[in-house]
């Protein structure tokens, strides 16, 4: 009894001298012995820190979680998995997706979370652009749907052997082989495993996965009773770690060596494996280690009731505790990654933050640019109709000053046929009267146009002139000569512009002539010009305007102002530039040229 209660004191002291060393150095959570893991995470903290891409961070999670599965922390590197396939899928990298997805199914099933791999397995399939990857995750969904039928999962394992040969894909083949020997042990075909273990090792390419496949073998030769075997291939596992220097591995497999001698009643070769397992794991450090082959050691030992040897393997252990924990770098690598994971969730929500801000920043600025477009094509929109409500005010105007030369022309040809009949002049009444309405029809036809053809304006000339020259008998006589290269047929001018000059030339300087006047009208071209030329051997200017009476003299002509003011509306509704020059000719000779010219390429718009 005495060495029962000493025992437990000493399991207490041991107990509480853990808990502190844990609780000093912060290891809470997860024991990290890999500083591969803590460089990951300083990676990842570092891009976080920097606000790299989300590819980039991505791509580090990725890391961390390779290194946490290597140290067979599934929760942690599942965790980190998520974090970097929510990152890939707002950037809809969907091939980045499928390979997550697919290692997240891997550690799912490991677990026996088989609906959750499922899940993951069938997008893994969805977003895989490659056809053969697509099926390979298809089949293992299909396979763990069919978790009860052995029979139906070998099928799905064997396309997808099929398959990773097509593709010569060696880590697909090994864990598709070592999938087919599961199910063999499953249905007692320990040969058949045996087989596909040996195919599976034969396509690794890792070490930490060869080693698995043969503590798996090492475990169908016991399931078989083939001992020595099993026993060989732990031995020689040993030999390859202590040449790789991997002492964890070492360890741990000292202590599954010692397991099987155990189990095979060889107590004294189990314990002397643990012993050489314990004291590896105090040399190296290894506190979690040690202390549990120290539990293994004391349990056997008080199956042999040999308490004696439980109570100084405590004594030890408690004396070398404190340098124990101090050369024990796996507690400092606990606590380096949990002020490291700590950090990263800090940069995490630092992220969140920013993308909120961002966003937000982007959302007003979408706004605001959204705003501005929309008040650029309203301004736009405004300018237009301003624009075309101007146009149609000029071209109003321009009807407007076009028309309100025919009143005054209709009032003096009215007259005219007034003065036949007072004489008594049918015939020239009547004469008149047919050249003025064919001239007011064409003038009708027109009146909405502010452009004509060059032939239809001289016909409408040749009417004027000739009821001009009916009216003013023996006035004067006129004239119209037309270049001969000129193709009055496609040539437009401005409808009933040249008529106000023809008749200022008549009413103001020929018909107060003496003698009998002439009237010369000219159309030529020159280069891209129409030059029309309007000449009489009228009175001129002067003498037409000293003639005039004081009443007439405050009576404003409207017909040049008028000409003038449609000049200037056509050149700016049209884009065009028609001038008009007016010339006194000098002494001895009298009259007036009159000069309009005209681009000779108008383009005609809503004429």
């Amino acid at each position: 009894m005495y060495y029962k209660y000493l025992y437990s004191i000493l399991f207490s002291i041991f107990w509480c001298l853990s808990i502190y060393s844990q609780d000093t150095l912060g290891n809470k959570s997860i024991n990290i012995n890999d500083i591969g893991v803590n460089s990951a995470a300083m990676r990842l903290s570092k891009s976080l820190n920097q606000n790299k891409s989300d590819e980039e961070v991505a791509k580090e999670y990725e890391n961390l979680a390779k290194e946490l599965i290597r140290n067979k922390e599934y929760t942690k590197a599942q965790e980190y998995l998520e974090k970097a396939k929510a990152l890939y899928s707002k950037k809809k990298k969907k091939n980045e997706i499928a390979t997550l997805s697919r290692g997240i199914a891997r550690i799912q099933e490991s677990q026996n979370n088989f609906s959750e791999a499922i899940s993951n397995y069938d997008e893994a399939s969805k977003n895989s652009t490659d056809v053969t990857f697509k099926q390979i995750n298809s089949n293992d969904a299909n396979r763990l749907r069919n978790n009860s039928n052995p029979s139906i999962q070998s099928n799905y394992i064997q396309q997808n052997i099929q398959l990773a040969e097509q593709q010569n894909l060696s880590d697909e083949k090994t864990e598709s082989y070592k999938q087919l020997a599961e199910i063999n042990l499953q249905n007692n075909q320990k040969d058949l495993a045996l087989t596909n273990l040996e195919k599976a090792l034969e396509n690794s390419k890792d070490k930490t996965t060869e080693t698995a496949i043969k503590r798996q073998m090492a475990q169908v030769y016991i399931l078989d009773n083939q001992i020595d075997k099993a026993i060989k291939i732990n031995t020689e596992l040993i030999k390859n770690v202590q040449k790789d220097n991997d002492i964890k591995t070492e360890i741990e497999q000292l202590q599954i060596l010692s397991s099987i001698y155990l189990n095979n009643n060889k107590e004294s070769e189990s314990i002397d494996l643990l012993k050489k397992a314990y004291n590896l794991a105090t040399k190296k450090g290894q506190t979690y280690e040690a202390k549990r082959i120290l539990e293994q050691l004391v349990t056997i030992y008080q199956n042999k009731k040999e308490y004696a040897k439980s109570i100084e393997l405590y004594q030890t252990f408690l004396s070398n505790l404190e340098q124990l924990i101090k050369s024990d770098s796996s507690l400092v690598d606990s606590k380096l990654f949990e002020i490291s994971e700590s950090k990263i969730v800090q940069l995490e929500k630092e992220r969140i933050l920013q993308n909120e801000l961002l966003s937000k920043k982007n959302t007003i600025t979408y706004f605001l640019i959204t705003l501005l477009i929309i008040i650029a094509i309203f301004s736009i929109f405004i300018i237009k109709t301003l624009y075309s409500i101007k146009n149609k005010n000029k071209k109003i105007a321009l009807q407007s000053l076009r028309r309100e030369m025919n009143p005054h022309f209709i009032f003096n040809s009215l007259n005219s046929v007034n003065q036949f009949i007072a004489q008594n002049n049918e015939l020239e009444a009547n004469k008149y009267l047919t050249s003025y309405s064919k001239l007011m029809r064409n003038i009708m036809e027109n009146s909405n146009k502010d452009f004509i053809k060059l032939t239809q304006e001289l016909e409408q000339l040749k009417e004027y002139l000739g009821l001009e020259e009916l009216r003013f008998q023996d006035k004067f006589s006129y004239f119209i000569e037309v270049d001969e290269n000129l193709d009055t047929d496609a040539t437009y001018i401005p409808n009933m512009l040249i008529q106000p000059n023809l008749e200022n030339a008549i009413w103001h300087g020929l018909r107060y002539k003496e003698e009998k006047g002439l009237l010369r009208l000219s159309v030529k071209q020159f280069n891209d010009k129409i030059i029309v030329t309007i000449e009489d051997n009228g009175i001129g200017l002067k003498q037409s305007t000293d003639s005039k009476t004081e009443n007439q003299k405050l009576h404003k002509s409207r017909g040049l102002t008028n000409t003038k003011d449609r000049i200037l509306l056509l050149n700016k509704l049209y884009s065009v530039s028609i001038e008009l020059k007016i010339f006194e000719k000098r002494k001895p000779k009298t009259g007036v040229i009159v000069k309009l010219i005209f681009p000779k390429n108008i383009k005609i718009k809503n004429n």
